[in-house]
């Protein structure tokens, strides 16, 4: 698009891991690309790292889980990069426990993040890929929807968000704006890093490639839904897992 402004991506939870990963494929895509995550400070090695490269970036602290913010932030993203066509759900957090040990702000707190934060967010941007007849929604869902033992909350808003990007790929086909999910199995992230290692190796062995993802291979499969080679393609749920599952 040599005669036009750069399309704008929204990467939340782009301070690190996949979302840090994702901003940057973007950017390398050509993309403008605004970094949220919840402190402004916290998205600045991302931004850095774009920027150095030649790309244009900009860091906005938002907590996905509050309308409020979630309006300001992408009026801001608006103003002083353009109108946001690609928005990428990746901001999650984890409250992992047993069922009878989990606290309703455990609950909370994962759904507020992961899957009001994907609603709200996509509510906010949409209006804007209206009115410029294009855009991609991208949610990161997980293996995990599928259950894991210890995390209903987590389990429970990865598989919502499967409900909400179908449900929104429906509504949202007329104006030609695409909603899709990527669903990471066993990832390198500061969350994996976090698990104990005889539940990582546990992990591991279920899976057939016999590694761990990177955090890169996640961000490939999101930057293809994002590009005009995914423009027949809408609804649907990406599994990079090394074969978990199948």
């Amino acid at each position: 698009m040599p005669d036009q402004a750069p399309r704008v991506a929204v990467v939340t939870g782009g301070a690190r891991g996949i979302g840090a990963a994702t901003a940057k494929r973007l950017a390398a895509d050509g993309l403008s690309v605004a970094v949220l995550d919840l402190k402004e400070g916290d998205c600045q090695d991302t931004v850095d790292a774009i920027t150095g490269a030649g790309g244009q970036a900009l860091a906005v602290g938002c907590d996905v889980s509050q309308a409020g913010q979630v309006s300001d932030a992408v009026a801001a993203v608006a103003e002083r990069l353009g109108p946001p066509v690609v928005l990428v759900n990746n901001a999650g957090v984890t409250r992992d426990n047993m069922l009878f040990k989990m606290t309703d702000d455990d609950w909370d707190t994962v759904m507020g993040v992961h899957l009001k934060g994907a609603f709200l967010m996509s509510r906010a941007c949409q209006k804007h890929m209206v009115g410029e007849k294009f855009g991609r929604i991208i949610s990161l869902s997980s293996s995990s929807a599928l259950g894991n033992r210890g995390q209903a909350n987590y389990s429970a808003a990865k598989a919502g968000l499967i409900g909400l990007t179908k449900a929104t790929a429906r509504e949202l086909a007329h104006w030609g704006i695409l909603v899709n999910a990527v669903a990471p199995g066993l990832i390198e992230t500061d969350m994996a890093a976090s698990l104990p290692a005889d539940a990582r190796e546990a992990l591991l062995t279920q899976v057939p490639l016999k590694r761990i993802g990177t955090a890169r291979e996640v961000a490939e499969m999101v930057g293809f839904l994002a590009g005009d080679g995914a423009a027949y393609v809408t609804g649907q749920v990406f599994h990079v897992n090394g074969g978990l599952y199948m």
